[in-house]
């Protein structure tokens, strides 16, 4: 998860929880939610703690580094206004994404009349 990545590059670095969010201009107990998987940082936040820690955000947010992922795709799936529906599909069976992206159909389809 998010927190465990976050916590080992930190350590890695020999740096405090206070270290890292006076870096990052932010409290202490602001960063130490991310690191316990209480809270989720925003796009732009995640941007700098990856180029704090020089590592991807792709990094941050799965363990790998795919280097093929834009800022602009994260930036997307990160927004708020469509983050809950990211979330939502990820944990959605099979068959709930396959009717959902059948209704998404009918709504593309109405919109080009």
């Amino acid at each position: 998860m998010l927190g465990d990545r976050l916590k080992k590059l930190r350590n890695s670095k020999g740096w405090t929880q206070e270290d890292v969010a006076k870096k990052l201009g932010m409290s202490r107990g602001t960063y130490a939610h991310y690191e316990i998987n209480k809270r989720q940082p925003d796009y732009e936040t995640l941007k700098t703690i990856s180029t704090l820690y020089e590592v991807s955000i792709d990094f941050l947010l799965t363990g790998e580094d795919q280097q093929g992922s834009s800022d602009e795709m994260w930036k997307e799936i990160l927004d708020p206004k469509t983050q809950i529906f990211f979330k939502d599909l990820m944990s959605a069976p099979e068959e709930k994404i396959a009717e959902l992206i059948k209704i998404w159909e009918i709504i593309k389809d109405r919109d080009r009349k």
